[in-house]
């Protein structure tokens, strides 16, 4: 279970929507979080991987190193 609080103009625009095309809040709450959810996870893993001491290639290094194992 969820619970957000929204700031009045989404909570308003929302509540709109769903009246409108008769769904509810949670239909489309939930269909936002799925579309974004796989964004956000690559988003932040990169972040997370970019704070993260280590060895770090260039593209050209990638595909030199994949050219010379084909």
């Amino acid at each position: 279970m969820l619970a957000i609080r929204l700031p009045d103009e989404i909570e308003t625009r929302l509540a709109e929507l769903a009246a409108k095309t008769g769904r509810t809040k949670t239909f489309y709450a939930r269909e936002a979080i799925l579309e974004y959810l796989d964004a956000m996870e690559d988003k932040y893993l990169a972040l997370s991987r970019l704070e993260q001491s280590g060895k770090r290639w260039t593209l050209d290094e990638l595909e030199q190193e994949l050219n010379r194992d084909a």
